[in-house]
């Protein structure tokens, strides 16, 4: 665990800042809904219930490694979610090593160099686990076994045990 002087709360938001140099064929990226960060076609969290701490990153670097907080953390409660019980269920069924005793999700990324690209990756990594988690498992739907099937098993039981009693020393009776 960082200790406190090596983590701190990010200030910036995730809209990256437009280049200055050409103008893009794009529209500028709109900012975010005012009804929070969307997770998911339909599930949308408040910006401020999502946690994001730094700390020093190991791994490829260089100095970098040593002078920048690249690592990001982020931490979101499953209560704060705005979805049901059953996709609470299936997240801790997907990712029960990422969540705390206290039912806080935790999601890590120190791959970049860059700690705006590790929130980035940490809040996609986030999307992707609640879209999976929205999905219900198909449910199973028992099958009988046909009856061309039954009798297959049976004809080679049949063989198998004639194969047995030939293996069989007979006694010989005289």
């Amino acid at each position: 665990m960082p200790s406190v002087a090596e983590s701190q709360k990010l200030p910036f938001t995730l809209n990256p800042r437009p280049t200055m140099n050409a103008p893009s064929s794009q529209p500028d990226p709109s900012p975010p809904p005012a009804h929070g960060v969307e997770l998911a076609p339909g599930v949308h969290v408040p910006a401020d219930r999502i946690l994001y701490k730094a700390a020093r990153a190991s791994g490829p670097g260089g100095q970098n490694v040593n002078k920048r907080s690249t690592k990001v953390e982020l931490r979101i409660a499953l209560a704060d979610l705005p979805v049901n019980s059953g996709v609470i269920a299936r997240l801790r069924r997907r990712a029960p090593g990422r969540i705390t005793d206290d039912s806080v999700l935790v999601i890590t990324s120190s791959e970049q160099r860059s700690q705006l690209q590790n929130k980035e990756a940490c809040l996609e990594r986030l999307r992707e686990l609640v879209k999976e988690a929205l999905i219900p498992p198909k449910p199973r739907r028992p099958t009988k076994p046909t009856k061309g099937s039954k009798e297959r098993r049976l004809d080679e039981k049949t063989k198998r045990s004639g194969i047995k009693r030939g293996r069989q020393s007979k006694p010989d009776h005289d």
